[in-house]
C-alpha cells in the first residue's frame, strides 16, 4: 500500500478493533502506541487484544516490560521505529496503533537525545506543582528557557517538568538540545487516521468497557498485580484501574462505588486525551451508534490508498 497506517482516537474509542480489520484485509502487522500494553501481566485493565486475534495478526512492543520496571518514551521510539523497519523488510503493511499522546507527538515529531529519567527530581517537581500549581512550574521554566515555555503549554505538566528535569540534569536548556538530531517517524510516510466520537456516545462505550473489564475479573487480576514480586512500578501504577481498587479497597470501599470511580477517571482521561489530540493533523472517522470495525478499516484503508497515489 505505501502509506502506513497510524491509528489513534481517544480511550474506549474502539481503535483496536478497526486496526484488527486492517490488517487483516492487508497483510499487516500491528506496533502498539500505548505506554500501559507494554506491561505484562496487565492485560484486562489496559485492554489488550484477546489472545485469538493476538494469534491472528503480530503485534509489536506489547507484553515485554515488567510492571515494576518504569519506560521512558525516549526508549519507546526507537523500538517503535525498528519494529517498522522489521514489518516492512518482511513486506508487510504498517499499522500503528494507540492512544498515548506522548508516543504519537514523539513519533510525529521526533525526540531529542536528552538524559534519562530522574525519578526522585521529578516526584520532587510533581509534589511542587501539586502545592504551587503548574503556573508556578511553567514561570520557573519561562525565567530560565522561554523558548521551551512558549512552546509548552502551560497545562502540559509532563513536559514542563521534562524540560525543568533537563535543566537540572544537564544545565542546558531544552531548546538546545531541540536542535540536535531526532527520531520520527518520516514526514509524509504515514496517514494519520482516528475514530470519533461525540462525547455523550464516547461516555457509555467507556462505562460500558469499565463492566466488563470487572465481569471479566478487573478486581482479582488488580490484586494479582499488588502481591506479586517487585509490585508495580510508578509507571505502571498509573493505570487507571488499578490504583482506584487499591485505593478503594484500603478504604473499605464497596465495588460499586470503585467502578464508578474508575469510569469517571477514564472519561476524565478522555477529555484531557481530547485536548491534546487538537494539535495533531488527524483524519477523523467519525463514528455513530455500534461501530462496524470492518466498514470503518475499509474506509480508512482507502484513505491510505488514495494518500499514497497522491505522493507518486
Amino acid at each position: 500500500m505505501g502509506k502506513r497506517i497510524f491509528l489513534t482516537g481517544l480511550t474506549a474509542s474502539g481503535k483496536g478493533s478497526v486496526a484488527h480489520e486492517i490488517a487483516l484485509r492487508t497483510g499487516g502487522e500491528v506496533v502498539a502506541a500505548d505506554s500501559m500494553k507494554i506491561y505484562r501481566e496487565m492485560d484486562i485493565g489496559t485492554a489488550k487484544p484477546p489472545a485469538e486475534r493476538r494469534a491472528q495478526v503480530p503485534h509489536h512492543l506489547m507484553d515485554f516490560m515488567d510492571p515494576a520496571e518504569d519506560f521512558s518514551t525516549g526508549e519507546y521510539v526507537p523500538l517503535a521505529l525498528k519494529a517498522i523497519e522489521g514489518i516492512e523488510a518482511r513486506g508487510r503493511q504498517v499499522i500503528i496503533c494507540g492512544g498515548t499522546a506522548l508516543y504519537l507527538n514523539a513519533l510525529l515529531e521526533g525526540i531529542f537525545h536528552g538524559p534519562r529519567a530522574d525519578w526522585a527530581l521529578r516526584s520532587a517537581l510533581e509534589a511542587r506543582a501539586e502545592a504551587e500549581g503548574l503556573g508556578a512550574l511553567h514561570g520557573s521554566l519561562a525565567a530560565r528557557d522561554p523558548a521551551a515555555a512558549r512552546k509548552i503549554h502551560p497545562n502540559d505538566g509532563r513536559r514542563i517538568i521534562r524540560a525543568l528535569e533537563v535543566l537540572e540534569l544537564t544545565g542546558r536548556p531544552m531548546t538546545e538540545l531541540w536542535k540536535g538530531p531526532s527520531l520520527r517517524l518520516e514526514p509524509g510516510s504515514f496517514i494519520l487516521a482516528g475514530i470519533g466520537w461525540e462525547r455523550e456516545d464516547l461516555y457509555r462505550r467507556i462505562d460500558t468497557r469499565v463492566a466488563r473489564m470487572v465481569q471479566a475479573g478487573l478486581f482479582e487480576e488488580a490484586r494479582a498485580l499488588r502481591q506479586r514480586p517487585g509490585g508495580l512500578g510508578r509507571a505502571a501504577l498509573q493505570c487507571i484501574g488499578y490504583k482506584e481498587i487499591f485505593l478503594g479497597e484500603d478504604l473499605g470501599q464497596g465495588r460499586e462505588e470503585i467502578v464508578a470511580r474508575i469510569q469517571q477517571r477514564t472519561r476524565n482521561f478522555a477529555k484531557q486525551q481530547s485536548t491534546w489530540f487538537r494539535r495533531f493533523p488527524v483524519l477523523w472517522i467519525g463514528a455513530k451508534g455500534d461501530l462496524q470495525p470492518a466498514a470503518a478499516a475499509d474506509q480508512i484503508i482507502e484513505m491510505a490508498r488514495d494518500a499514497a497515489d497522491r505522493r507518486g
